[in-house]
């Protein structure tokens, strides 16, 4: 297992010029291992787990991290995780830090899901995630989920790939 790599999101398959295709082959099941691996974090605002600024949001932050010149095309995550029914944190893979950006670290081991479907079976999701941490043998701390596509580009490939990202001991 190789520190702070992530499977590839090939970015050149991008019809929408939005999102690009995601294909799940290389996501579901992996092991990773984050050493300082560095993230922009951002937040946006919920109301009962439903986003009310990402678009917004991301755009602003992934304006910040272009020209930053902080983004690896060969390495793309974006880790989401509620926090509370208001409120939503969200880590951008980056190289370097980035000025006027709020940076954190991830350090430790995580397990992949990938799931297919629309956003209400975040629920269903979540179990499956504990699920498959638990058959590893290992504990499940944290979970996280990558939105691999926005719903307009998920409605035009007519799939909704989400990676499960789960922090395990």
């Amino acid at each position: 297992m190789k520190t702070n790599a992530l499977p590839i999101y090939d970015m050149s398959d991008n019809p929408t010029g939005c999102c690009p295709r995601f294909k799940a082959e290389g996501w579901d099941g992996q092991d990773l291992h984050f050493d300082h691996k560095r993230f922009v974090k951002a937040t946006t605002r919920s109301f009962l787990h439903i986003p009310l600024n990402m678009g917004s949001v991301f755009t602003k932050t992934m304006k910040a991290i272009e020209e930053g010149k902080a983004f690896n095309d060969k390495e793309v995550i974006i880790l989401s995780n509620d926090v509370s029914p208001w409120k939503s944190e969200h880590l951008f893979a980056v190289t370097k830090d980035v000025k006027g950006q709020q940076m954190t670290e991830l350090s430790g081991d995580y397990i992949t899901k990938v799931f297919e479907g629309p956003y209400r079976n975040a629920k269903k999701w979540m179990r499956d995630l504990q699920s498959v941490v638990e058959e590893k043998g290992k504990t499940f701390k944290k979970p996280y989920f990558f939105y691999t596509t926005c719903p307009k580009c998920a409605k035009y490939y007519g799939k909704n790939y989400v990676v499960g990202v789960a922090e395990v001991e």
